[in-house]
């Protein structure tokens, strides 16, 4: 069923005014009047419609032009369909110019009004639906953490997101450069248009014309369909080319030749199309030492190098790992079905201690796995360990000293062990069966390990 709209119509007609109101009123729309155009400012202040029926000609000192030019500015969530018995092509012409949705000429249709009032709707309910998408998406993808390195880069998002220039985002692997681009991307006017990436370490050599550019049908042999590139298919949107100074210096030459004359070549064309978009690019590499060792094209870089964001690894904002762990745990018992797990103290001192040379996904890849290994709601110091980190915090030996992998592993299982059967009050059925082992394989590894099981349970050594 299709929703219904609030109306304003503006004519100095009261005849019109009534009869379209009252047809109005009938199809279940709410329906405001205004005799001019003074008035009809004024209802647009007081009532906030979505659609307004503006006469072109009215007495006083605003006409619908006019009325048309200021409203736009003040109300732009409204949509204004003209309406004249005294028409003419060049004051249509003028109306849409000025961002009319529409012009009709009296008599009036109702059966084009109708229609008229049907695609606004449908037009204001997708504007709306995807409003709401993409305020989803800004929070899905917001930047998290406090630190001030992390507050001063997301300052400089802020204000760069509006403008059209091009961005180079330097940082380690894994510190969040795409989600900053995305950030970029959807704080920005071309939001509702697409981000496409473009991995370009990923691309083999010989498919990059390819993969960048698209194709016409038979450009080659098995080509039996014309292809877009990625280039083309972020029309009106925004570009992301990840790990641009991998790139070939073959394709950093055809790529700079794009950017400057905004328009491409599918290969086996012969025409060229317009281009319109936003590069962001990222690298992990020095670029000024790229350029200066002839790997990357001199002018390239200064044409990417516009605005450059330095993306902080996690070392230097290791005080936002609360907040991080958190969020990643929220997401790891949400996508697997898991309980809501709990870090100890100590076991979040140990992971803000760790250095994560893996930055951020590192530590994301990380509590996805201590959720998988730890059965329990409440994650400790050896759970962390038993999926793999290693610290010199907590009650165990310092894991850089032991002597080798064996060891490590070790030392491991046997705080795992330890802290599994004190759980289970020394029950080794119970603790074999929480931990999914057999029960004489348990028995082999506390024999092994030396531990000792206070007698007095239902399942003693």
């Amino acid at each position: 069923m299709q929703r219904t709209a609030k109306i304003l119509i503006v004519d100095d007609e009261s005849p019109i005014r009534e009869v379209l109101s009252a047809s109005l009123k009938d199809e279940g729309h709410v329906v405001f009047t205004a005799s001019d155009g003074e008035s009809g400012i004024r209802a647009m202040k007081e009532h906030q419609p979505e659609i307004v029926f503006l006469d072109i000609w009215m007495p006083g000192s605003l006409d619908g032009i006019e009325v048309l030019t200021t409203a736009r500015k003040q109300f732009p969530q409204i949509e204004f369909v003209m309406i004249s018995g005294h028409g003419t092509i060049e004051t249509a012409v003028k109306a849409t110019k000025l961002g009319a949705w529409d012009f009709i000429e009296k008599p009036l249709s109702m059966d084009k009004i109708s229609i008229v009032i049907s695609n606004i709707v449908q037009y204001q309910q997708e504007r709306e639906e995807k409003t709401a998408l993409l305020n989803r998406l800004r929070r899905s993808i917001a930047l998290l953490g406090e630190a001030p390195k992390m507050v001063a880069l997301k300052q400089m998002i802020a204000r760069a997101a509006p403008q059209q220039s091009w961005i180079l985002l330097l940082g380690e692997n894994g510190a969040g450069k795409e989600l900053v681009a995305q950030n970029i991307h959807y704080m920005s006017s071309r939001a509702s248009r697409p981000f496409i990436e473009i991995n370009c370490s990923s691309i083999p050599e010989d498919l990059v014309d390819v993969e960048l550019f698209g194709y016409e049908r038979g450009a080659f042999a098995g080509a039996d369909k014309t292809q877009k590139g990625k280039l083309e298919l972020a029309q009106g949107g925004t570009v992301f080319l990840d790990d641009i100074a991998d790139l070939s210096l073959k394709a950093q030459e055809k790529l700079l030749r794009i950017l400057q004359e905004k328009k491409l070549q599918r290969l086996g064309g012969t025409s060229w199309i317009e281009v319109d978009i936003r590069l962001i690019a990222a690298t992990k590499k020095d670029m000024e030492k790229e350029v200066q060792s002839d790997r990357f094209r001199e002018d390239l870089y200064h044409r990417i190098n516009v605005v450059t964001f330095n993306v902080p690894s996690l070392k230097e904002h290791p005080e936002d790992i609360p907040v991080l762990a958190e969020h990643f745990s929220d997401h790891a018992a949400k996508e697997g079905g898991f309980v809501k797990k709990t870090f100890s103290p100590q076991a979040m001192q140990l992971m803000t201690a760790h250095t994560w040379p893996g930055n951020v996904r590192e530590l994301k890849n990380f509590i996805e796995r201590v959720y998988i290994l730890t059965p329990d709601e409440t994650i400790e110091v050896p759970d962390l360990r038993f999926a793999g980190l290693a610290s010199t915090l907590g009650n165990g030996a310092n894991n850089s000293d032991l002597p080798s992998f064996r060891d490590a592993r070790a030392q491991f299982e046997k705080e795992y062990l330890l802290k599994k059967i004190q759980e289970n009050n020394g029950n080794i059925s119970r603790t074999a069966e929480v931990i999914g082992l057999e029960r004489s394989y348990l028995h082999r590894k506390i024999k092994a390990f030396g531990i000792e099981v206070l007698k007095g349970g239902d399942d003693q050594i």
